[in-house]
């Protein structure tokens, strides 16, 4: 921004014999009609504006007025040799014109790092509002966010793939998170559906696999009415990659609303889960469960405990898989004919699973 500012400074020159000068918040020169005094220090002037009320100040031979933000303080203020009536209207005028090349340059540039800073949470939420009258931005429109995740390997251009895909700088913002996380902040309608989102997503999977040969997991947030929501999305984006990754681990594309029980369980601490289990399975471990069993309980579960169709899929006998049901049933004293004990077993294996992949984390 700076190059721009002195660029305005240096238009001003022709129309006034008087120098004018811009600071930043710690006195330094960043621009001067005089470009020898360009990156000298004026921090007493500096102070004397972080002190003022936001006039016009008169300081050791100069009028200084600070330029428009959106937080405390200021960030540049514009000076002008002396301390009479034509100096404060110079100084007043060449505030208003640096203020409209600020606000011309944030409104083209600084609308991305203004979402960043929400969805991240490194802006107040009072500012949220006085930041986006600052730059024209529509507090009510719809937005969802997409957290592209690269697995294995990770390649920068995954930015400029989804910026190809994305070209609206108005609407659509691709953020660059980490070196594996990309977040698109998406524009919607309030009448956007979940399977217009994930026709989206298949999009951005399909393009950065083709082009990039990249392996990702895009997770969805839910759809953000106002500004302030924005975070609650992006947390949501990234805790359906997490719970995704523990209970869903053959899905690519994992929305937050469908995330279901699992959700729950992912936010539960370890004592409680593990307490759990132990009142579930007072008989016998679930450890005690054999692969062969615990395939046909999730057989079981996939087609909902209906007992012939589970017997057709697994190519046994009605018998026979009554048999293992009953089996099943001395072990862990639950009978997953019964839909209640059934609703119990299918949690405790969701419990189980959750606590293996916080043991594996640790290791």
């Amino acid at each position: 921004m700076n190059h721009i500012l002195a660029d305005v400074i240096q238009q001003m020159k022709a129309a006034t014999d008087r120098e004018i000068g811009l600071i930043d918040v710690d006195g330094n020169v960043v621009a001067d009609s005089n470009q020898e005094q360009t990156g000298t220090k004026l921090p007493k002037l500096a102070r004397v504006v972080s002190l003022s009320e936001g006039g016009a100040v008169h300081f050791s031979g100069k009028t200084v007025r600070p330029l428009s933000t959106f937080a405390n303080g200021f960030d540049y203020a514009v000076f002008v040799d002396g301390e009479d009536e034509m100096a404060d209207s110079l100084c007043a005028m060449a505030q208003v014109t640096l203020n409209c090349a600020k606000v011309f340059y944030e409104e083209k540039h600084d609308k991305a790092s203004f979402v960043k800073n929400i969805i991240t949470d490194n802006i107040l939420p009072g500012d949220i509002y006085i930041r986006a009258k600052e730059l024209h931005f529509p507090a009510d429109q719809n937005y969802v966010v997409f957290l592209v995740r690269q697995n294995g390997s990770a390649d920068i251009a995954a930015v400029d793939v989804l910026l190809s895909l994305f070209p609206d700088r108005q609407q659509d913002f691709v953020i660059s998170i980490s070196e594996t996380d990309v977040a698109l902040v998406k524009a919607v309608t309030p009448e956007t559906e979940q399977a217009e989102l994930l026709e989206l997503a298949e999009t951005i999977e399909d393009s950065l696999k083709s082009q990039l040969y990249l392996k990702t997991t895009i997770g969805i947030g839910t759809v953000a009415e106002h500004l302030r929501e924005l975070a609650d999305s992006y947390k949501e984006a990234q805790i359906a990659i997490d719970v995704g990754k523990v209970f869903d681990t053959e899905k690519t594309i994992i929305t937050y609303e469908n995330l279901g029980i699992g959700r729950l369980i992912y936010q539960l601490p370890t004592t409680l889960c593990e307490i759990f289990l132990a009142e579930v399975f007072k008989k016998n471990s679930i450890d005690t469960l054999d692969q062969e069993t615990l395939f046909t309980i999730n057989k079981f579960f996939e087609n909902n405990l209906n007992v012939s169709e589970t017997s057709r899929k697994l190519f046994v006998h009605r018998n026979t898989l009554v048999y293992r049901l009953e089996k099943i049933k001395k072990l862990t004293g639950l009978d997953l004919r019964e839909f209640d004990h059934a609703i119990i077993f299918k949690v405790a294996l969701m419990v189980k699973k959750y606590l293996a992949s916080r043991d594996s984390k640790m290791f």
